[in-house]
Formats: C-alpha cells, structure tokens, sequence
C-alpha cells in the first residue's frame, strides 16, 4: 500500500502531490518549481532526459526535479513521450502506486514547430497543425482522460476528510486562445484547448474536481531568452518588449493563488480563463523582484506597444521610459472587443 496512503488512514493529511507536463523548461518548470516551494510531491514529465543524453543536461526532468527539491519539495523525475501510446497511463499509474493521490495536474508541454511562424495556413499546410496541435491539443486531453480516475478519488478521499481545495486540472493555454495569435493552426488549438478545460469541467465538477485554462502573458522562458540573446527575438515576436515578459515561476504563482481558494470558490471559478497578470492583482502577488507585469488585454501594455507613436520612444529604440509607462491606466478591454478583430501591428517610424 502506498505510504501517502497510509498516513491518510492514520489521520494525518498526505502531502499534496502535482503531475506537470512539459516540466524541463519553460512555463512547466517554472510551474513545477513554484509547486515545490509551497512544499508538493511534484511528478515531472518531459522527454528530455538525462538518460536520454539530452544536449542541455540543465532542461532535463531530472535537472526540474532536482530544483523542486532545493525549494523545499519532493521532486520525482519521469522520462516520458507522451505522444507514445500507454506512456501517460504508465505515468499515472506511477502517481497511484508510489502517492496513491493527484492533486494537481498541470498540462504545459508544448512542441514549438519549426519553420517561420508566421505566414498563410495555406502555405503552412496540414503540417503546421500536427506540429502545434499534436503535443499541445491531443497529448493534452489524453493527459486528462489518464489523470481524472486519479484525480476523482483523490476528490472523494479529501471530501471524507473535509479538506477544502478541491485537485485541479490546469492547462496552460494562451491569448492566442481569444485572439488571432501567430497563425491559423496555432489559434485553434489553443481554442481548442480553452474549451477542453470549460467541457471537462461540466463533467468534472460534479465529482469534485476543477479545471482551468491558465492564460501567462509573454514570458521570458529559455528559449525565448536565447533568441533575444541572439538578436532573432524582435523578428519572432514582431517587435515585442521581452523586458515586459513574467517570468515562469510567475504562473506557479497564479496557480497556486488558485489553489488558495475553497472548494465553493474554486469550483464557482472551474471552466474559466484564467490571466496569470490578473490573478497577480487580484491575489496581490508580484514577481520576485516587486515587478507585477500587466496583462496583454490592459492599456497598460497595449498603448505603449502599440499605440503610442514611434518618436515617443527613445533614440536607442528602447520603450517608453518607465515615468511615462507609470501613468497608463491599468484598465481591461473586456474579451468582446480584445478579440473582436484583428491583431494590433508595432506603428511603423516616420521620418
């Protein structure tokens, strides 16, 4: 019998345990990380290994795991494809054998496609669909349908103990879910996504358990990091200010404000979108450096990225100063007008 499945018969509370997708870098590690600090079992999947002599040994599972237990958490690495048929059972089947419970379920793994994103589906053709949506729409529901048995009697077992927080099933979607972002394949499935998490909720919460659709803004990941680096950040992100960005760790934060709520709380709020910059002003959290980032959807980024003119930035073309950056309201487009047409576009310089 699992030993966190002893202790539970004994009385004591088990410790909360996390399965996270994606986990070797980006938004999955910095999730996994946050969960560590606030003291989770944290189970994290990915398909780089060290076992596999991945080239960066420092994006590994077993690197995430190792920093999950310097945060004050149990890390468990687990090498897996979860593109491969029974791999995401295997792993689930792990959880239940070693935990025997699944309080949170992150899914964030996520294959970026090669290629110029940007450009006409036409000329992208049908493998731009199987690059975006192959890990990051099928993997993901089959992550779910391999998760929810668990997740449901961990549900059953915290509510004949009277715990509050009910487990949760996150999955880290993007604006892009709302508002044409990239291109065709790239926006319907993080559509797809957004409702994954609203009908699985329909079914989920009369069982006790939550789901979300986590929206993080532009994040300062590895990658993303190293193409700023190398001067290719700006062309990639068409013009974007990546010293704007959240950090990862900033969406385990917004996670685990979730995670704060009480069971009528939580299951009032399952099915939505969740921003991880608005979460951070409603529960009043900040990046490690004091810095709260604004949501894409606020005037506060969209008028100095988009709407001031060009020779209201400096000479070296950097944004705005921060005095005048201050003064933006931090006022919200409601979805029906953010999403309502197309992208804004960086105004041109004039001479």
């Amino acid at each position: 019998m699992p030993a966190l499945l002893l202790l539970a018969i004994g009385g004591l509370t088990p410790p909360r345990v996390a399965v996270v997708t994606g986990a070797s870098r980006g938004i999955g590690r910095g999730i996994a990380l946050e969960l560590g600090r606030a003291g989770y079992t944290v189970y994290a999947l990915g398909r780089s290994s060290r076992s596999s002599g991945a080239a960066d040994g420092d994006l590994t599972v077993e690197a995430t795991a190792d920093a999950v237990r310097e945060n004050g958490g149990v890390g468990v690495p687990y090498p897996c494809e979860i593109t491969r048929a029974g791999s995401l059972d295997a792993a689930i089947e792990a959880v239940r054998r070693d935990a025997g419970r699944l309080d949170v379920l992150v899914c964030s793994a996520y294959t970026t496609p090669p290629g110029a994103l940007r450009d006409d589906f036409w000329k992208q053709g049908v493998e731009m669909w199987d690059a975006c949506n192959e890990v990051g729409l099928r993997a993901v529901y089959a992550t779910c349908v391999a998760a929810a048995p668990l997740m449901i009697e961990t549900a059953r077992a915290d509510s004949a103990r009277g715990k509050a927080a009910p487990p949760l099933i996150a999955l880290v979607s993007s604006f892009g879910g709302q508002a044409y972002t990239f291109n065709v394949a790239y926006g319907v499935g993080k559509a797809a996504v957004d409702r994954l998490a609203r009908d699985m909720s329909v079914q989920l919460t009369k069982v006790g358990v939550a789901t979300t659709s986590l929206y993080p803004g532009i994040v300062k990941t590895e990658r993303n990091l190293q193409l700023e680096a190398e001067g290719r950040w700006a062309e990639a992100s068409g013009g974007l200010d990546l010293a704007q960005g959240e950090t990862p760790a900033f969406s385990g934060k917004a996670l685990l404000a979730l995670r704060s709520l009480d069971a009528e709380a939580m299951m009032a709020r399952s099915g939505n979108v969740e921003v991880v910059a608005e979460l951070a002003r409603e529960f009043d959290f900040t990046e490690e450096d004091g810095s709260r980032p604004a949501s894409i959807r606020s005037l506060k980024y969209l008028l100095p990225n988009f709407v001031f003119p060009q020779e209201l930035l400096s000479e070296s073309g950097k944004p705005l100063p921060e005095w005048m950056r201050a003064n933006v309201p931090d006022f919200l487009l409601p979805w029906s007008i953010f999403a309502s047409g197309p992208p804004p576009e960086k105004p041109a310089a004039t001479k």
